[in-house]
């Protein structure tokens, strides 16, 4: 399987990378897969071009084919003016827009304040939700604070689980639950993956 972690963190070294990397550590120890990292930071000019000229460059290309051939994804992106950067953004807007449909994602961000939490839920959710990505339940936001303190491992931890599970398909294999009122119950996991396009 394959992992592709996308960080737009802009400085060297940067938290954002930083929470990738915990996420994507997480993921693997609970599941094989190669983990390919794009940094969104060294495409940022041939993003630009594509906006001007419709053509990807070579580099930006080869990130966009890994995207769309992902198994999952793990997004990280910092936190401007309460929001994801323009430049996370600029990189989902020049993808096809049917790459991401059905596929299992990791919402992630990182901000100097607690308090621009919400972007998981008022920002990256939406944007995923519009995408026909499946997003994992739990997001992760780190901020400054959190480095070092309690509930940021066992966020990392849980959002992890929830990828692999969609990854590997693991939560199919239980056993299905028992019919309520004549009605099968189908677990959640096998509903989101016979909406993930064949191939």
């Amino acid at each position: 399987m394959k992992l592709v972690v996308v960080s737009a963190g802009l400085s060297v070294p940067s938290s954002t990378r930083l929470l990738a990397d915990r996420l994507a550590g997480a993921v693997t120890r609970q599941t094989s897969a190669e983990v390919q990292v794009v940094e969104v930071r060294d495409l940022a000019v041939e993003i630009a071009h594509n906006f001007t000229n419709g053509f990807p460059g070579r580099k930006l290309a080869a990130a966009l084919d890994a995207v769309a051939d992902a198994d999952g994804l793990i997004v990280v992106t910092p936190v401007f003016s309460a929001s994801y950067s323009g430049l996370f953004k600029s990189f989902f807007d020049v993808l096809d827009p049917d790459a991401l449909a059905g596929k299992p994602v990791l919402i992630a961000a990182t901000g100097g304040s607690a308090r621009h939490s919400l972007v998981l839920e008022h920002a990256l959710r939406p944007l995923f939700s519009y995408l026909r990505a499946v997003a994992v339940p739990t997001g992760v936001y780190a901020a400054s604070e959190d480095w070092g303190a309690e509930g940021l491992p066992e966020r990392v931890e849980r959002a992890a689980g929830e990828l692999a599970a969609l990854m590997t398909g693991l939560s199919t294999a239980r056993p299905a639950a028992p019919a309520k009122d004549g009605f099968e119950v189908v677990p959640f996991a096998e509903q989101l993956a016979a909406l993930r396009p064949a191939g």
